[in-house]
């Protein structure tokens, strides 16, 4: 059973340092003292040294929170909160002075303080401070465990997640990745599919060699081929030297191809014969080129159902459908979500300098929320409020809107990821009652299809690339869409 962490209280003057000494053990926390900086962080560098040791006694587990006043000799209390947060960066600080100055107390909380609270210290204060700042602890220190434990075992520190979903993706990774086989990982954009394929990557025998990206949905439909295979001078026009293209890039190594669900049905014929054969022509070339690479693959739509509905080669399914990672969506782990904003409020506070924890209200918010954006969203709303808040503890009102007010989310085609201010997505589809006329399928479906583009299109304000991202279709699907249903006219 993990020990409970021990609180460092830092005062020069022993009758003040007495004084919170008897607070913290009447309020059930083990404690020690120190006059100055140098000997406090003396006592931290021990009780780091003692932490492996799980059979150890209350009086060397290590220290949790250090209470430190600003005014200390020998490396004074902002010198110590610097080193803090350098050498130990999941142990909070709180910092106390007898001079109240606005100017000291921005510039601790700039260098991650939790807290900062004058003389004399009033008890419901400090017993809030403490609680807050060792809450925080306790989850920077799972979350560092778990990224170390992952880091071990993946080759990778950004994978966050002990839902029993992502131990299964875990295990799969783990089995999958010293093999040639190809990989589909399916899931709803952001969810982390590019970081499973990283992991598999890493845990190969290819690990040493290249890792390339290629995402079939961000390059024009008229360079796809020529992106990924490459091209000769003179392929077409404005080729005017020979370009290798992404499959030569990661020879040796693996490519990572996203939304192949989005791919051309001339790309899905050249792919499959990479996969078969291992070769293929760049554009405009006769001569074959031999590569040896391992393929991984994302999409976020059902492939098999792409092939029912004709838009995906049933031969290249089959070829590719060896091994299949489901990305569970992020509302299916909640679980994950305080470990999850962990990692994220550390990762800004390093890049920021701002130390923030999240309060109850906020993170009973974020837990309640439905995250159609997945991790990605939830990465945005942390350092959204990182940004924003002017406390250490993240308010409600720090979180984006549709946190607070998730009606307007919930409202409409949920699986369509979209955001809007007027509903967007709110859809009404006339009930199948009496005296309805059979009508073919694809054709009933349109005008609720075209309310739906139009609907994402204004709320975008036109932004087509931000409207495709939304609906979790490629660029090129909504143009034509656009121009099936003559909706360049509506603007």
């Amino acid at each position: 059973m993990p020990q409970k962490p021990r609180i460092l209280v830092a005062d020069e003057d022993p009758i003040v340092a007495e004084s919170l000494e008897d607070f913290l053990e009447l309020e059930g926390y083990v404690t020690s003292m120190a006059s100055n900086g140098e000997q406090a962080m003396t006592l931290l560098n021990t009780s780091a040294a003692h932490g492996c040791d799980v059979t150890g006694s209350e009086e060397t587990a290590p220290f949790g929170l250090v209470v430190a006043d600003v005014n200390m000799p020998r490396c004074d209390g902002m010198e110590l909160l610097r080193r803090v947060r350098k050498q130990h960066p999941s142990v909070a600080v709180i910092m106390i002075t007898g001079y109240g100055k606005i100017e000291t107390a921005v510039e601790s909380l700039k260098l991650g303080a939790v807290d900062y609270l004058t003389k004399p210290v009033i008890d419901d204060e400090l017993r809030v401070a403490v609680g807050k700042a060792l809450q925080q602890h306790t989850l920077l220190s799972e979350n560092q465990s778990l990224r170390s434990q992952l880091e071990r075992k993946f080759g990778l520190a950004n994978l966050v997640g002990v839902d029993q979903k992502m131990q299964r993706v875990y295990e799969l990774v783990e089995s999958v990745a010293p093999s040639r086989t190809t990989v589909v990982i399916q899931g709803q954009s952001g969810t982390g599919k590019s970081m499973i394929a990283r992991a598999i990557h890493a845990l190969s025998e290819r690990s040493a060699g290249p890792f390339v990206t290629f995402s079939c949905g961000s390059i024009p439909e008229s360079l796809l081929e020529s992106e990924l295979f490459g091209h000769v001078r003179g392929a077409f026009t404005g080729a005017d030297a020979d370009k290798p293209g992404r499959i030569l890039a990661a020879d040796g190594g693996t490519l990572f191809i996203d939304e192949i669900n989005s791919a051309t049905p001339a790309l899905q014929l050249k792919l499959l014969r990479v996969l078969q054969e291992k070769q293929f022509e760049p554009v405009g070339s006769n001569k074959t080129v031999n590569v040896d690479v391992r393929f991984v693959l994302a999409t976020n739509q059902s492939l098999k159902e792409r092939v029912r509905e004709g838009l995906f080669r049933e031969d290249l399914y089959y070829r590719i459908n060896v091994v299949n990672i489901k990305m569970p969506a992020l509302r299916e782990r909640t679980g994950d979500i305080p470990l999850l904003a962990a990692h994220f409020l550390e990762k800004f506070a390093q890049e920021t300098g701002r130390l923030r924890h999240l309060t109850d209200e906020a993170l009973s918010l974020m837990t309640r929320y439905d995250w159609p954006g997945n991790v990605r969203e939830l990465e945005n709303a942390i350092e959204r409020a990182v940004v924003l808040s002017r406390q250490p503890g993240i308010q409600p009102q720090d979180l984006p809107d549709a946190l607070r007010e998730p009606e307007a989310v919930h409202t409409g085609v949920a699986s369509s990821g979209l955001e809007g201010e007027r509903g967007v997505g709110a859809v009404v589809v006339p009930a199948l009652c009496g005296g309805w006329t059979p009508t073919p399928l694809i054709d009933a479906m349109r005008e609720p299809e075209r309310q739906i583009l139009l609907a994402a299109l204004e709320a975008n304000n036109w932004n087509r690339q931000k409207t495709a991202r939304q609906l979790e279709i490629n660029r090129t699907t909504l143009y034509k869409k656009i121009k099936q249903y003559g909706l360049d006219q509506s603007r």
